[in-house]
């Protein structure tokens, strides 16, 4: 086995020092072990030296675990290689970067993959009953984000399925600081208990798609995240599995960050999440919102081998700096939510966004739409203005559409009338049609007129 440093005599110690060299840039690596020289020469034509490739592999995850790394291993199999190399056009580049999804191991599996003694885990913290001590040592935590404490603690705290010191802490904040901190706080809760390094990849995450609903017309659950996933706009270094159902906004809404994260260890588990059940798809189309809730499995772990052809880690665009690849991504993402809105009369999907996030999107969107929609401002004025003369009963919307115009009847969920109003087509940003999602979100619509 050939490596980068041409005056190294032993590749085996080439390769622990090419290990030191690169450790302080890797949060994680993958190495391969091989079961055969058949096996080594079917992935790496040429190399039949099956000690020395077994010997680096162990050598390198020695080397980086002494800093900190995290060892992934893959044991090769022909078959798996074989069937994942078919599409592909081969070559050496393309060998490399081979990874046997769903069969990675970590940990201690891991580490007896490659006969080394595995560490003793260490026993998860234990907290005291009482919620308020440890809920002000949170607090304290989070006055030094830089230190790494409070991210520690609670990962320990969800880990542990403390919501009682989560939701203190929250009260605390809000009570000594203010509404705006304690909701920064929630999110941040939130958006740690949505992703966890669980699974055989390296990171994964719960992201969710949510769409403004039509009536009538609300897609297939299954049908669009097929669609979503084979639009050719996902990053091949992610996987990503979604729920068969439609989920509610609400729903999503009322998850603590304990329940957010058994959401995560079921969709990872390939289980029906019990924390957030399928939503009624009438419901979900009346009230102008639906959500796919999903998993995304990161498996951009560095491959060893491809560092090593390297003689070092592979350079990385700047952040900032859109790729073409990206740039592919995007167009064929908008070309695919062109097709969905046409398809089921203006249904529009937002952006693909950490579960966490869904409630702030639809408000982003709710603004923008409003701000810019024609017949916004008069559409809205008209719900408010007949929730007043409900005086305080739940008002619901009975939408017709007559010709080209869009008829709004609202009446009280017991049926009393209160108002109607008719847009002719030239006070509609869209077709009367693509005016229900909107409409949808400001009331609830209705087939029939309620009580009858």
């Amino acid at each position: 086995m050939r490596m980068q440093d041409d005056d190294a005599e032993d590749p085996v110690e080439a390769a622990a020092q090419l290990a030191r060299k690169v450790a302080s840039d890797l949060d994680s690596i993958l190495v391969t072990i091989y079961p055969d020289h058949d096996t080594l020469d079917t992935i790496r034509p040429g190399d039949d030296d099956l000690e020395t490739a077994n010997a680096v592999a162990k050598v390198v995850a020695e080397t980086l675990l002494e800093e900190g790394v995290e060892v992934f291993v893959q044991r090769a199999d022909r078959g798996a290689f074989r069937r994942w190399l078919v599409g592909r056009e081969d070559g050496a580049e393309v060998r490399r970067s081979w990874v046997d999804r769903g069969r990675l191991l970590r940990g201690a599996d891991a580490m007896r993959a490659l006969g080394m003694a595995a560490p003793t885990p260490e026993p998860p913290p234990r907290f005291p009953p009482a919620p308020g001590p440890t809920a002000d040592r949170l607090l304290a935590a989070n006055e030094d984000r830089e230190s790494g404490e409070f991210d520690a603690m609670l990962g320990a705290l969800i880990e542990a399925g403390r919501d009682d010191v989560l939701d203190l802490a929250v009260r605390k904040t809000r009570a000594r600081q203010s509404d705006e901190n304690a909701a920064e706080l929630w999110a941040d809760m939130l958006a740690a208990a949505g992703g966890a390094a669980v699974g055989p990849s390296g990171w994964s995450e719960l992201v969710a798609l949510p769409v403004a609903l039509v009536p009538g017309n609300v897609p297939d659950a299954v049908a669009l995240a097929d669609g979503l996933i084979a639009s050719g706009g996902l990053a091949p270094g992610e996987e990503l599995r979604i729920l068969p159902g439609w989920r509610s906004p609400d729903a999503v809404a009322a998850l603590s960050p304990v329940a957010m994260r058994r959401v995560m260890l079921d969709l990872a588990a390939d289980r029906e999440p019990r924390d957030l059940p399928p939503g009624d798809t009438d419901e979900l189309g009346c009230r102008g919102f639906g959500v796919l809730v999903g998993l995304q499995v990161d498996w951009n772990i560095p491959i060893w081998d491809v560092i090593e052809a390297e003689g070092g880690m592979p350079e990385e665009p700047f952040a900032d700096d859109e790729t073409p690849e990206e740039r592919r991504r995007a167009r064929a993402l908008d070309r695919w939510r062109s097709r969905v809105a046409a398809e089921h009369g203006g249904c529009v999907p937002l952006d693909l966004v950490p579960l966490a996030e869904v409630g702030s999107v639809i408000a982003d969107f709710l603004d923008e739409a409003g701000g810019h929609m024609a017949g916004g401002d008069s559409i809205r004025e008209f719900v408010e203005a007949a929730r007043r003369e409900a005086g305080g009963s739940d008002v619901v919307c009975r939408p017709a559409i007559i010709g080209d115009a869009l008829e709004l009847t609202i009446y009280t969920v017991e049926g009393r009338f209160l108002d109607s109003l008719t847009l002719p087509p030239d006070r509609l940003a869209t077709s009367a049609e693509g005016m229900l999602g909107f409409v949808g979100t400001i009331v609830r619509l209705v087939r029939d007129t309620p009580g009858r």
